[in-house]
């Protein structure tokens, strides 16, 4: 069956606040000009803000561009931020720090991205935007002069060996003037995107952290809304780069979270049960205990920052928000930065469109370095690789770099790539995670069935091995099967060999649990492992993450 074919002015691949800002500002800039400017959005979540997980503390310095009036519109961002708190904690205590400046929230909201996603998508679909949930991107389409024309949405019904099934439906193609990337951190056809028009070149590599996140509902007199909480050091070592997050939001909610810089050496930490482990820390206990655990999930995040950032722009199309990678490490924030940068790409799109001059695009990366994102991300480089040294010294080089050098330093550090960094696991120290006791700390199934995942199970596996036998000869042989680990949900299992089988062990994928995070595209010691879009809709069905 042939695929039909859509024709719009602009399509923009995923509906965060990033796709969604750039489509409403296209919008507003056709209104106020009184022309009409088609645009498309389409997002792989069964509902706009499904996939959405971030801490989340907002800045809505750019939601004051994009909507001057946002409080009388009812945005929600319901919960000023009211403290700050940083602490370093052992196994048995917590030590308060003073806060860097860099954490202070004051003007901050402590909200949920997904929800604001949905409220941004109603404010789209007045404007005319077209919303298209449930509809994976699957394949870039280029036209004769190499130039970027479109994307197609992945087929619908292919059984699992990826033949045709009894209710088989093709791919859609959608073709665009511009087309804009707006996946968030590891997009695949952004990902696909920067490889073909080399965007990276000469950028520093693109290092990542996973965030582990659950949903509380805790007793109303432990629940403080507005209160911020960061703690460094225990449960990790010092030389593995991450912390915790603990938000408190509005009706009794409270969401906790531990960040894991995806550089880590040891193959055998585990992400989500150092998260696990984090809850029963005396100090942190309290407040969850007879609480009530809602929702779970996971996600990477960029944390390359400035160095990082790759080319924009390229024939038929740009990359915004965290498909490019604008985030600030040191004050855990991207969204306000993304935002920015889909507002700047939308004045370019919009000129485009108007002039019909393709290099009219050159005004995004070009408006965007004279704004206060530049300038911000540029201050905030070098403090995220100060920690490949450790916690300590990478305390020391931040307090000296905030508060002398004042992120104007003559220098600036690279990244290495984090599938590089593993240890062989004869070099390494195994972890004993306590057992989960069903109370504060759970196990990786329980938390998956309450992220809402699920995937049609007869279609073909979106997680490939560029080779079936890497993954026993290499990872297992050398790292001792880090996939079993590092992966955040289930997804990857070592199985004892069949009765019938040759003796080795085999890896088992389970598809059907995937919570979309990226961090075995990202963390793979050989980079066998591709992460490809599913069939649309899949996936987490997160409420208000």
């Amino acid at each position: 069956m042939e695929r039909e074919a859509m024709e719009f002015d602009v399509v923009v691949v995923g509906a965060g606040v990033a796709g969604l800002t750039a489509a409403i500002h296209i919008k507003q800039l056709a209104g106020k000009a009184g022309r009409d400017v088609s645009v498309c959005v389409l997002e792989k979540g069964s509902e706009v803000g499904a996939h959405v997980l971030s801490g989340a503390v907002f800045d809505p310095i750019a939601l004051e561009e994009l909507f001057p009036d946002w409080r009388e519109m009812g945005a929600p961002l319901n919960t000023p931020a009211t403290e700050d708190r940083f602490q370093y904690l052992t196994p048995t205590k917590a030590v308060g720090l003073p806060t860097p400046p860099q954490m202070r929230n004051h003007g901050n909201y402590v909200i949920s991205m997904g929800n604001l996603a949905r409220w941004l998508a109603r404010q789209g679909e007045a404007l005319g935007v077209e919303i298209f949930p449930g509809f994976s991107a699957g394949e870039n389409l280029f036209d004769a002069d190499g130039r970027l024309k479109g994307v197609a949405t992945t087929d619908m019904g292919r059984n699992a060996d990826g033949t045709p099934g009894p209710h088989f439906e093709p791919g859609v193609e959608l073709h665009a003037r511009y087309t804009l990337f707006a996946e968030g951190c590891r997009g695949s056809l952004s990902g696909q995107i920067i490889a073909h028009f080399s965007l990276a070149h000469g950028r520093a590599p693109q290092t990542y952290g996973l965030g582990v996140k659950e949903l509380w509902e805790v007793a109303p007199d432990k629940h403080r809304p507005g209160a911020i909480t960061h703690t460094v050091g225990w449960p990790l070592q010092s030389d593995t780069y991450g912390g915790s997050f603990i938000y408190h939001l509005e009706n009794n909610q409270v969401a906790v979270g531990l960040i894991v810089g995806l550089d880590y050496a040891n193959p055998y930490l585990s992400p989500f049960d150092e998260m696990q482990r984090f809850k029963t820390h005396p100090a942190i206990r309290p407040l969850f205990e007879d609480a009530k655990r809602i929702a779970y999930g996971a996600r990477a995040l960029n944390e390359g920052g400035f160095q990082s950032i790759p080319k924009l722009i390229f024939p038929g199309g740009a990359l915004i928000g965290a498909a490019a990678g604008f985030m600030n490490v040191p004050r855990i924030k991207g969204s306000h930065t993304a935002m920015k940068s889909a507002l700047e790409a939308a004045k370019a799109v919009f000129q485009g469109l108007d002039d019909g001059a393709p290099a009219i695009l050159e005004n995004y990366p070009r408006t965007l370095k004279k704004s206060w994102v530049w300038t911000e991300l540029y201050r905030a480089r070098n403090i995220r690789p100060a920690f490949h040294k450790g916690l300590w010294p990478g305390i020391a080089y931040s307090a000296i770099d905030t508060y002398v050098l004042r992120g104007r330093a003559p220098w600036t550090f690279t990244h290495r790539e984090d599938h590089k960094a593993l240890k062989p696991a004869a070099q390494a120290h195994k972890i004993d995670y306590p057992k989960p006791d069903g109370k504060v700390s759970f196990d990786k199934l329980s938390s998956v069935f309450i992220s809402n995942t699920n995937h049609e199970e007869n279609q073909p596996c979106h997680l490939r091995l560029n080779d079936d036998a890497t993954p026993i000869d290499v990872n297992l042989a050398l790292y001792d099967g880090p996939e079993s680990r590092y992966c955040p949900a289930g997804v990857y299992e070592f199985l004892d060999p069949e009765p019938d089988g040759a003796g080795r062990k085999r890896l088992q994928i389970n598809a059907q649990n995937c919570l979309h995070c990226k961090t075995c595209d990202i963390k793979d010691p050989t980079q066998n492992i591709t992460w490809r879009a599913p069939e649309g809709g899949g996936g987490p069905n997160y409420p208000n993450m």
